[in-house]
């Protein structure tokens, strides 16, 4: 009886435990409205780039964090560079871009 009743309360314990552990937050928290909202920035960035005669023979990547939108891969030319930042700019909810496209 008594190692059944230890058990119970060990088992008890380990479901506390992990259940706080699970609510533990990360370094840079995000909500999920703010996760959603950068996600639709994201696609709504690629979708511009993709729509571009000029800009879609590129492989441009394109990450969002809490708003500030970042691009990355190589492009042929600063003005392709230029352009893909001021097509990203127009979207909405963007509050900063940080262009890390690399001219080959």
């Amino acid at each position: 009886m008594k190692k059944s009743n230890i058990a119970v309360r060990f088992l008890a314990l380990l479901a506390v435990a992990g259940s706080f552990a699970a609510c533990a937050t990360t370094r840079t928290p995000e909500t999920t409205g703010e996760y959603i909202d950068d996600s639709v920035i994201t696609a709504r960035a690629k979708s511009l780039l993709a729509a571009d005669d000029f800009l879609k023979s590129f492989k441009i990547s394109v990450e969002t964090k809490q708003g500030t939108v970042q691009l990355s891969g190589f492009v042929d030319s600063k003005d392709a560079a230029d352009k893909a930042e001021k097509t990203v700019h127009g979207v909405q909810g963007v509050k900063d871009i940080k262009n890390d496209l690399i001219v080959k």
